[in-house]
């Protein structure tokens, strides 16, 4: 294994939504604060998205004992609904600026989505990341069936 393949993680999953929800579900504070949960009884308070290039989206967790893990980025690229781009650093760790980039693909109704989280210090933190992101693409999963049942993206 390279020291680069060590450093990201790279997860493909479908969704039973079109592109242009899953894509909002990335891009709303309410939604964003339904699903971005890595880990059983975390919690989401605030989600902030200022969605243009250069703008900044920042999302503050509580972790089961209550404390905050915060992480925050800005946009490089938007191209609803196919494609999201934004830096990712965490305020534990600020000197390790992450990438994050998204591809959205429907067929059919349903959504394929390409996740690749860049640039992640070390492997340990890789590895949390991508137990992390599961959790929270899970969660997101569950929120997109929530508003399909309701018929409301918001």
């Amino acid at each position: 294994m390279t020291e680069e393949s060590t450093e990201v993680v790279r997860i493909e999953r479908t969704f039973d939504a079109p592109a242009e929800e899953v894509f909002d579900a990335w891009t709303s504070e309410e939604v964003i604060r339904r699903w971005f949960k890595p880990g059983e009884n975390w919690g989401t308070p605030s989600a902030e998205v200022d969605l243009r290039v250069g703008g900044t989206v920042r999302v503050v967790m509580r972790d089961p004992d209550g404390g905050a893990v915060v992480a925050s980025g800005e946009y490089t690229l938007i191209e609803r609904p196919h494609r999201l781009a934004f830096t990712w650093t965490f305020d534990d760790d600020p000197s390790n600026q992450q990438m994050i980039e998204l591809e959205f693909t429907e067929q059919d109704g349903a959504t394929r989505v390409l996740f690749v989280n860049s640039n992640i210090s070390e492997e340990a933190r890789r590895d949390a990341q991508y137990g992390g992101w599961q959790a929270c693409l899970d969660n997101m999963e569950l929120a997109l069936a929530e508003m399909t049942s309701r018929g409301s993206n918001r």
